[in-house]
């Protein structure tokens, strides 16, 4: 099965982004994302809302990802769709999408876990290197921040995650605190390249083994700035980009913290990150900087397969595929699916 071309139609619809994607054998041919600028006046993503998006966006965005690829819809294999986790409103749109296609061109259906996705991103053959096994995946997004151990394509252990909230919301509370506009995470990293990064000390949770605490740091954020707004009122603008390269230069160095540590107690020296907040520049940077001084060898996905999109559902629905792991018409999306 794996010696021919496998062409698959991959939907991503697991939060405010709908995506659909063609990807021939690990090649993509075309990724078709559609945002939505409704929640902006929000300051967050609102589930109704976004589920009604998703049904106004998936038909044409389907649509022009088969028109870019070049692909006629009886060429396609199978159609790989995100199962979950995520909104389930949103999940529903695509995964009823999914199945409908499917059955109507009589082919098969790949159920994907999102959070798999994010990880196999690594392996979409766009001229960047991809991770040897084993490797660990660090994988920081808005609802997400895990540590992964993967042996395989197919075979992936959480050995680290968060225990009560993901660093994204520690940078969506951030740029709410501050009054930015949603989404706050790429703005905190612009204004932070600006700031001095150890201007503000906020306290760092002191959590055993490779799991992660990030609410008793958005709590500190609070009040450090509450206590110097009482003698700096306007102290959230003053010191709007030291607040920001402070918060930070925080987060990344709790995320490295672990994945040092487990990196080092485990003997691996293939060392990734992943997912929407792997977008972030000190992020990156920091990745690389560690990982000269550790003697890692790092990866991270091209910019455009961090936040979520449908190639990295169409990635990972590939190598189901090659294992013959279809799904059923009685298939349902799952808001909490287990990874």
């Amino acid at each position: 099965m794996s010696e021919k071309s496998v062409i698959i139609l991959a939907i991503e619809s697991s939060c405010d982004d709908t995506s659909a994607a063609i990807i021939k054998n690990k090649t993509i041919l075309s990724n078709i994302v559609a945002g939505q600028s409704v929640h902006e006046q929000y300051g967050g993503v609102v589930p109704e809302l976004a589920s009604r998006a998703h049904q106004q966006n998936i038909v044409p965005v389907v649509d022009t990802a088969l028109k870019k690829a070049g692909i006629s819809p009886d060429e396609i294999n199978a159609i790989a769709f995100t199962r979950g986790p995520g909104l389930l409103g949103s999940l529903l749109v695509g995964t009823s999408f999914a199945k409908s296609m499917a059955l109507g061109l009589q082919i098969p259906l790949v159920e994907v876990n999102h959070m798999h996705g994010h990880v196999l991103a690594h392996f979409i053959e766009d001229g960047t290197p991809s991770p040897a096994f084993p490797f660990l995946c660090l994988t920081v997004s808005g609802g997400h921040t895990q540590i992964v151990h993967v042996t395989s394509p197919t075979e992936m252990k959480i050995i680290g995650e968060t225990i009560d909230d993901a660093a994204g919301e520690a940078f969506d509370k951030t740029a709410k605190i501050l009054n930015l506009p949603y989404p706050g995470g790429p703005l905190i990293d612009k204004y932070a390249q600006m700031g001095n990064p150890k201007a503000f000390t906020f306290s760092k949770p002191r959590i055993d083994g490779y799991n992660f605490s990030f609410s008793g740091l958005k709590t500190s954020i609070l009040y450090t700035i509450q206590k110097l707004e009482k003698e700096h009122p306007n102290i959230r603008k003053e010191a709007l980009y030291d607040i920001c390269a402070s918060v930070q230069h925080t987060i990344v160095e709790i995320l490295f913290d672990k994945l040092t540590k487990a990196a080092t107690e485990l003997g691996i020296k293939e060392v990734a990150i992943a997912g929407g907040v792997s977008a972030n520049s000190l992020l990156r940077s920091e990745l690389e900087r560690i990982g000269k001084t550790k003697g890692w060898n790092t990866y991270i996905p091209r910019f455009e397969y961090c936040t979520d999109n449908a190639a990295m559902i169409g990635i990972a629905g590939y190598y189901e595929y090659l294992q013959g792991r279809f799904a059923d018409q009685s298939v349902a999306p799952l808001a909490r699916l287990a990874f």
